[in-house]
């Protein structure tokens, strides 16, 4: 195997000897070896807050990426080579796409076999520009993976024209290895990845058919249950543009348009992150994607990165024909070779892999993505069962000749062990000419099958550092002329997809609080042994409470003095699988949704301690004491939130959802709480009215007003009507009507009437019980009309969501009505 840190004499690089000497320069707090350490600071910053903090599901650790502290650095003519080679072979593909969706004038000479083509699953044929050459560039972004053979020389190993994964990859791992070890970087010339960026993003605004200015740009993703989710998220960020879904787009007219609040917004280009056969499914059959997507690509309102069908070009089959087709297209010889490749539908190449299976790589012939398989590393039975295969249809397989990848030292441990190495680098268009991204991603593969396919969920990457010449000036994009952008305050651009989220990420927050309010105060009442009747009232209307809320079950109620089963219930409700587990589990899922939305401290705020609280709810039983820990936990999370929210999210935008997700969730559960607090004889209703104070949090603003007196018209009044009371009916209902107007932008709004109904509901609640003759009576009689109060609570949210991210029209009759609601009917239909 090669080694990229040796020469052919056995001597250390020039460039690998910086490096190294640059690790033994570690300063002291790296105790022991500096590698090993610098190895444990970046597996826990990207467990904190970096690729690992974003991977959705629970399983992170064992799926995270890992970077290793040591780069693979390429010296500055070594790169040149390399970009010289790639931006040929870019151009290649390029024209190879415009001749097989254009006039296919390659396969009329013979120079390219019909079959590989027209058999070819990614060849999308109603992309096909019929007789002509397809309108702009089909590939303006493209990837490589590159193998360095046993000469020395770099060759191919595959074409990345789809999507080209990984590039977010490779921004991550430096952005982390400089800010982990920055000693690292003093005294080397390594040219910096943010350049290549603003170029692509130029490129990128340069495409829009209505200009560079202003023009509208989104990232499109599966979703946040896809692979490759936080490259996504990461990418949207470092080129400022929209991340959305499917569901977040609508094709009208001819154009395609993003769903927001307050109506369709255009969007010019759409840098895809999905397979093009998936794009629209009036084009390509199947589920999902965007009907009408591709007719508005074809009337030229909308330009797709890259266009759809340009995965094509990755057959590995293709990659014997390349240095006869540069030929041909270009005028050139190939300059940049791909590793010896086969396609087997010739009967030589086909006798010739049979002969010795063990040199070779088999690899799907149209399918570039799929991993290759190693006869020789196969069991007896497997392998023979893969040559029947190949030998009964060798027209879908190609064989790549076996080589193995050159080697770069990784840390193991507190050591350097040598580690095959596969390097992926980037490429963009800026409409003249190929720029190379100044780095890249070199995998580490875990075996033979891994050095091609897919970029795999999981495994070790290095940081590639390209350094400059001596002197030589490191130069960004020019600026374009932008015309003044008109001030924005509202949120009417915030897609409706996201605002749902960070709503339900608002409620499901504010239930978690609630839940632990309700199981500490029971367990506040398990602690002091044999209960009063008086404290037994209590215990048993907190049980409702909290049957109420799915945290127990009916067979979990307290029995006189045994409250074991309670206990053992909430403990259960607490762990995975449980109601506040589930609810855990929901909140860890919506802030992966809105992920692109969030700082990276506010994103550690609502993770990292959710994260902890987790654990500590999965530890062993630790009887009531650990019980109470845990649900601290929770409370010092939810304020956490609720503190970082309030001082570092916008108020326009998603904080308004989150917001009003909050206020509704928490209106809903104090009018359900308070009707169980209140359920109770009108003989009894102190015991009630304490317990109204204590789940409000108000027991001390209320000693302080009325100096320990209880009675029901005061507490009432503190509890439900008090506009200054955070943890207030009446405060939630001000905050609704206030959040809804700010939204809505004006006063004029078909909901405020239904909050303003709530709030003068609660605020003639405490009046009426100070107005009746038996007050303690007039309490209890409350208590239903808070329950009913709840539900419309209720019913208030389900219209938020029907008004703002259902986007369905109101339930009316036919007839002029509907004619008259336009643009609901438009989003009704979307």
């Amino acid at each position: 195997m090669p080694d990229e840190m040796v020469d052919g004499r056995g001597q250390v690089r020039p460039h690998w000897r910086r490096l190294l000497a640059a690790f033994s320069d570690l300063p002291q707090d790296y105790a022991g070896n500096g590698i090993g350490e610098a190895a444990r600071r970046l597996d826990r910053a990207f467990e904190d807050e970096g690729i690992t903090s974003l991977l959705p599901g629970a399983a992170q650790a064992s799926r995270a990426w890992r970077c290793d502290p040591v780069p693979l650095p390429l010296p500055a003519r070594e790169f040149a080579a390399l970009s010289e080679g790639l931006s040929q072979r870019a151009r290649l593909l390029e024209r190879l796409l415009a001749d097989f969706y254009g006039p296919q004038a390659l396969l009329a000479e013979g120079l390219v076999p019909p079959a590989l083509v027209f058999a070819n699953p990614a060849f999308l044929r109603p992309c096909r520009a019929e007789g002509r050459a397809p309108a702009g560039p089909l590939l303006t972004t493209y990837a490589a993976d590159l193998l360095r053979g046993p000469d020395g020389a770099w060759r191919v190993l595959a074409d990345r024209t789809s999507r080209a994964a990984g590039i977010g990859h490779a921004q991550e791992n430096r952005r982390m290895l400089a800010r982990v070890v920055p000693n690292l970087f003093r005294g080397q010339q390594v040219r910096p990845l943010r350049p290549f960026f603003d170029r692509w993003l130029d490129s990128l605004q340069r495409l829009s058919p209505r200009g560079p200015d202003n023009a509208a740009i989104a990232l499109l993703t599966p979703g946040v249950h896809h692979p490759l989710w936080f490259e996504h998220v990461l990418l949207a960020g470092e080129l400022s543009c929209a991340l959305v879904e499917p569901g977040d787009l609508t094709a009208r007219g001819g154009a395609l348009f993003l769903k927001t609040l307050k109506g369709p917004q255009p969007v010019d280009v759409l840098l895809r992150r999905m397979d093009g056969r998936h794009l629209d499914p009036l084009e390509f059959g199947g589920h999902g994607g965007v009907p009408g997507l591709m007719d508005a690509a074809r009337n030229g309102t909308l330009r797709i990165v890259n266009a759809p069908g340009c995965g094509m070009v990755e057959a590995p089959a293709l990659a014997a024909l390349l240095p006869a087709l540069c030929r041909r297209l270009l005028g050139e010889a190939l300059l940049l070779p791909s590793a010896e490749t086969h396609w087997l539908a010739g009967p030589e190449a086909l006798a010739m892999v049979l002969r010795d299976p063990g040199q070779w790589l088999l690899r799907p012939a149209f399918d570039g993505g799929a991993a290759a398989r190693h006869p020789a590393r196969m069991p007896e039975a497997a392998r023979e069962a893969l040559l029947r295969r190949v030998a009964e249809r060798p027209q879908d397989w190609a064989a790549t000749r076996d080589m193995p990848p050159s080697v770069a030292p990784c840390a193991d441990g507190e050591r350097l062990s040598p580690r095959p190495v596969v390097l992926r680098l980037f490429l963009a268009q800026d409409g003249a000419e190929w720029q190379v991204m100044p780095g890249g991603l070199a995998r580490v593969p875990g075996d033979a099958e891994a050095l091609a396919g897919r970029l795999p969920q999981q495994g070790l990457a290095k940081d590639v550092w390209v350094l400059a010449e001596e002197g030589a000036a490191i130069l960004g994009p020019a600026a374009l002329p932008r015309q003044p952008l008109p001030i924005r305050r509202a949120t009417g651009e915030l897609p409706s997809r996201v605002a749902d989220n960070m709503f339900w990420l608002g409620r499901y927050v504010e239930r978690l609080e609630g839940a632990a309010r309700l199981m500490r105060a029971a367990l506040a009442r398990l602690e002091r042994g044999p209960l009063l009747p008086r404290e037994f009232a209590e215990l048993t209307a907190l049980s409702a409470a909290l049957r109420h809320a799915g945290l127990v079950q009916a067979e979990d109620m307290p029995s006189g003095a045994a409250s074991g089963a309670l206990q053992a219930a909430l403990w259960r409700a607490l762990r995975e699988g449980g109601a506040v587990g589930r609810q855990m589990a929901e909140i860890a899922r919506l802030v992966e949704a809105v992920r692109d939305r969030l700082t990276g401290d506010i994103h550690t705020l609502f993770t990292l301690p959710l994260r902890a609280v987790q654990v500590q709810a999965a530890a062993q039983h630790r009887g009531q004491q650990g019980l109470e820990e845990a649900l601290a936990g929770v409370l010092r999370y939810s304020a956490g939130v609720a503190g970082a929210a309030a001082e570092n999210m916008v108020r326009a935008g998603g904080y308004a959802f989150l917001d009003l997700g909050r206020r509704v969730e928490r209106a809903q559960a104090i009018a359900a709480q308070l009707g169980f607090a209140l359920d109770q004889p009108a003989s009894r209703i102190e015991g009630g009215l304490r317990l109204a104070l204590e789940l409000c949090d108000s027991v001390i603003t209320y000693r302080s007003r009325y100096l320990g007196v209880l009675q029901p018209a005061p507490a009432l009044d503190l509890v439900l009507a008090d506009p200054g009371n955070p943890r207030g009916l009446a405060f939630q209902l001000h905050a609704i009507r206030r959040l809804l107007t700010d939204i809505d932008g004006g006063p004029e709004h078909d909901l405020l009437p239904q909050a303003e109904a709530l709030l003068a509901t609660v605020e003639d609640m405490p009046l009426a019980v100070q107005a009746a003759r038996d007050p303690a009576l007039a309490a209890v009689q409350i208590a239903p009309r808070l329950a009913t109060l709840a539900g419309e609570v209720a019913t208030l949210s389900d219209n938020i969501s029907r008004r703002y991210f259902a986007l369905l029209p109101p339930a009316q009759s036919l007839g002029q009505e509907m004619a008259e609601e336009p643009s609901v009917l438009f989003w009704g239909a979307a």
